[in-house]
């Protein structure tokens, strides 16, 4: 009897701590999950997630911040900034979910190519704090500050990701208010024929018909939208150089730094991107799609990280009959399937490219190059590639008879054509 009276105490004893054990860990779990939300309630509604922040002084503006470690443990925030103005930042790492940050003096590295606006892309670089893994940072500049009136920034790609897809197009503004919305569904289901799985728009203004356009591909996760409203900030431009109208201080609404934007967006997340406008294709010539196209060049340039496509202007007053009758006349904008004649190069004058590059091995990108890379760039022959752009003709004196004839458009023309008549459907155009 005595023996089992303690063999009972014994398991009563073990039970009891067991109990005791579940209940510290429950206890344990909730106060950490309680302190940490108090943290998060505290601190996580001052977050920036908006495409522009402008910091006090308005001469600099954050667009997004990312890590990089490539070459050592730092953040590289994409900024605009004043050229002449700013000198001196500081990025705050915040340590320990924000029990205190640790002030790193940044170097700014304003991109070589602004075309002389005094606002333009930069990236403002400091090196991560040790024993500090932050997910969250501030650009200022001072080092000392009250930290409730900072703006706050989640730093991206802090965990690289195995890619969700092949190709990432990216067009740097859009704006104005086009209802041209034919060549607008033809340029991205032509990306979407040749290998695109994401296109992104940094969309500045569209009409209301055009908004009808991207409403439908945002549903089909193939398009993601940026907003972005620099002209609530900047006197914007929608031509290429400052000294063409001496009133603008950002370029082209801002899309040298939309591009890097981009390329950094999705430096893990695409195999490739590819920097485009809506009104230009990158039209492989040997190869199917982009794909295999890319796959025969890295073999035959496996050092090369940028891969150079010759423009081509395809004027847009010259036009086949061939697929006259593709698309509904009510649809408004021109078909790309009529442009199939292109202008030769001028002598003399430089010819613009367009890019498909690995972001990965890209520091600083401009329009038509790459600034800054660890690996060098190849001109692809025309043979293999070509851009197709169609457009006022930059030569309008030119005879027909001297435009080169290029039908390798045509090559898609039935799966085009079909898949454009989907879209045109389904936004209630016909």
């Amino acid at each position: 009897m005595v023996s089992f009276s303690r063999h009972f105490i014994s398991i009563s004893r073990r039970t009891l701590l067991i109990a005791f054990i579940i209940v510290f860990l429950v206890s344990f779990t909730y106060f950490q999950k309680f302190k940490e939300s108090k943290i998060a309630k505290k601190v996580l509604p001052n977050v920036n997630d908006g495409p522009i922040t402008p910091l006090e002084d308005n001469k600099t503006f954050i667009i997004s911040a990312y890590y990089d470690g490539r070459e050592s443990k730092r953040v590289r925030v994409i900024a605009i900034l004043h050229d002449e103005d700013v000198k001196d930042l500081y990025c705050w790492f915040y340590c320990k979910n924000f029990d205190y940050f640790i002030p790193v003096k940044a170097r700014i590295d304003v991109h070589s190519l602004r075309f002389n606006f005094h606002y333009g892309p930069a990236d403002v670089i400091c090196t991560e704090p040790l024993k500090c893994t932050s997910r969250y940072i501030s650009v200022h500049w001072s080092n000392t500050n009250d930290r409730k009136s900072i703006p706050i920034f989640e730093i991206k790609n802090r965990v690289p990701l195995s890619f969700l897809v092949n190709f990432t197009v990216c067009i740097s503004t859009m704006f104005g208010n086009s209802e041209q919305v034919l060549p607008v569904i033809q340029a991205i289901e032509m990306y979407r024929l040749l290998g695109a799985q994401k296109v992104v728009i940094y969309k500045n203004n569209c009409s209301k018909t055009m908004g009808k356009v991207f409403d439908y591909y945002l549903t089909e996760g193939l398009v993601e939208i940026i907003p972005w409203p620099i002209d609530k900030y900047l006197r914007t431009s929608d031509v290429w150089h400052q000294d063409m109208n001496l009133a603008n201080q950002i370029g082209y609404y801002g899309q040298l730094v939309t591009l890097n934007d981009c390329m950094y967006r999705n430096m893990y997340k695409s195999r490739y991107v590819t920097f485009n406008d809506l009104d230009e294709i990158i039209l492989p010539r040997m190869h199917k799609d982009w794909n295999e196209m890319m796959e025969a060049l890295e073999k035959q340039y496996p050092n090369k990280a940028v891969f150079l496509i010759e423009n081509h202007y395809y004027p847009i007053n010259v036009t086949d009959s061939t697929f006259q009758g593709a698309f509904p006349k009510n649809v408004p904008g021109t078909n790309i399937l009529q442009h199939i004649h292109y202008e030769p190069e001028q002598p003399n004058v430089w010819n613009n490219h367009k890019m498909i590059v690995n972001p990965r091995e890209v520091i600083q990108t401009s329009v038509h190059h790459v600034l800054k890379a660890y690996k060098g760039n190849v001109d692809v022959p025309n043979d293999v590639a070509g851009l197709h752009h169609t457009r006022l003709p930059k030569q309008p004196n030119l005879p027909v008879t001297s435009l080169i004839r290029d039908t390798t458009i045509w090559k898609y023309n039935v799966s085009l054509i079909n898949n454009v008549n989907k879209v045109l459907k389904q936004c209630n155009f016909i």
